[in-house]
């Protein structure tokens, strides 16, 4: 599947879609503008996973940057663009290698980011005031950002959240888009304020664990991506399907054992690595701390962070405000399955009763997706703009563009180097 897509986005730059140009959008023709714009403020526009960063030696975005804020310079000129969404990732508190000095001041941390990539909130602040209505998701890398930073940043701006650390964001002539970043579906990305309370003795925890694996990746990236010999614990024992908390435990234990041996950083396992002093820890931890194993009652489960993490997922479900909540064993398989962002789009928006929704948008995968439903809805993953997305080195700069009235048409766009704008919709797409 990975390998087809990836085919047809190679040759993205010479398709436009038909139900686009019919609709006003089109590669850029002439001026400023993305597109040939029509008399109608009608489109929203949803972009995300642009994870700027604290400091560019660090950041996935350093040469998109000028690109983004040429981007938004000729959104500024695309006079029927009534929204631009920003959907989570945004800033980037995650992608930093653990030799990163420890800080105290969260807050101060997003100011700092913000400071880093000035230009690109001057620009912000510039389609805000263009008549662009600028709106703020957060992301699982910005989950802990507070309103007032990025608010005196772009006093515009209007952001939205319903559980802490997660938004969803209703838009369209009948709110009948639903966008949200994603990551309250996933084990590793969804706010936890609920494994960790009772080690850290205090309810202002919620980094979830991937914060601490995105450390270690990051780190291991920026060392030259080193093959270091890890002697990492082993499960012998398979529990059986039946015990769904111990099977639970396993495919965690397994999804874990897998990136854990392909990425290997230079630290050693016992290395003190993670010196936290914020969101609620006061601690330094190992590898090991966060590593599942078999322990000696004969159960799976990390040693100290996040101690049993299969037994909190419904509890975490709840707070995040899942509409649809599903078991730690669908959840954890998922969590690298691009369908099954697909499929949460389908249980909590798409397909629920209680919901009125033709269109959902989510970020978080970094796959650009386009599904078409037989009954005329939409689902869509805009992508993102970090430099170098591994998975799919062609699909970078991608954006989302939905049409609103009497029929919501919904797009997926690539931005080039050159100003254009492609539309991709039919590369990486599929009926469902």
């Amino acid at each position: 599947m990975k390998a087809k897509i990836l085919t047809l986005l190679l040759a993205s730059s010479m398709i436009i879609s038909l139900a686009l140009l019919t609709s006003g959008c089109a590669q850029k023709s002439s001026g400023s503008a993305l597109w040939e714009a029509g008399g109608t403020r009608n489109k929203i526009v949803v972009i995300s996973d642009i994870h700027i960063g604290v400091d560019d030696k660090y950041a996935e975005n350093v040469a998109n940057r000028p690109i983004l804020i040429d981007f938004l310079k000729r959104l500024q000129e695309t006079k029927d663009v009534r929204e631009l969404v920003i959907d989570g990732d945004f800033l980037d508190e995650w992608f930093l290698p653990v030799d990163y000095p420890s800080y105290t001041d969260v807050q101060k941390f997003y100011r700092d980011v913000i400071a880093n990539n000035q230009s690109v909130f001057d620009e912000l602040n510039k389609v805000a005031e263009s008549g662009i209505r600028l709106v703020y998701i957060p992301g699982n890398h910005d989950m802990t950002q507070e309103n007032e930073v990025l608010q005196k940043a772009v006093p515009q701006i209007v952001q939205i959240r319903d559980a802490k650390g997660l938004g969803t964001y209703y838009t369209g002539d009948r709110n009948e888009i639903a966008i949200e970043h994603g990551h309250r579906y996933d084990v590793f990305s969804a706010p936890d304020t609920v494994t960790n309370a009772e080690l850290v003795g205090n309810q202002d925890t919620m980094l979830p664990a991937g914060y601490f694996y995105a450390r270690y990746a990051a780190t291991w990236v920026l060392e030259g991506r080193p093959k270091v010999e890890k002697n990492l614990p082993v499960v012998t024992t398979v529990p059986d399907k039946s015990d769904a908390d111990q099977y639970g435990a396993y495919l965690y234990y397994s999804l874990l054992k897998s990136i854990s041996t392909r990425m290997t950083p230079n630290e050693g396992l016992e290395e003190k690595i993670f010196d936290m002093h914020m969101d609620g820890f006061d601690d330094s931890y190992t590898y090991l701390d966060f590593y599942p194993a078999q322990q000696a009652d004969g159960t799976i489960s990390a040693p100290v962070l996040f101690q049993n993490i299969q037994r909190t997922w419904a509890e975490r479900q709840k707070i995040n405000q899942v509409k649809n909540p599903n078991s730690f064993v669908e959840a954890v398989a998922g969590t690298v399955d691009w369908e099954y962002y697909f499929r949460q789009a389908k249980a909590q928006y798409l397909e629920n009763p209680d919901e009125n929704v033709d269109v959902v948008v989510f970020g978080h995968t970094h796959v650009p997706s386009y599904l078409a439903m037989d009954n005329g809805k939409y689902y869509i993953n805009d992508g993102t703009w970090i430099d170098h997305n591994t998975d799919y080195p062609e699909a970078t700069r991608t954006f989302a563009v939905i049409t609103t009235g009497e029929k919501t048409t919904p797009a997926l766009y690539m931005y080039h180097e050159d100003g254009s704008a492609t539309d991709i919709s039919a590369n990486v797409s599929k009926a469902k």
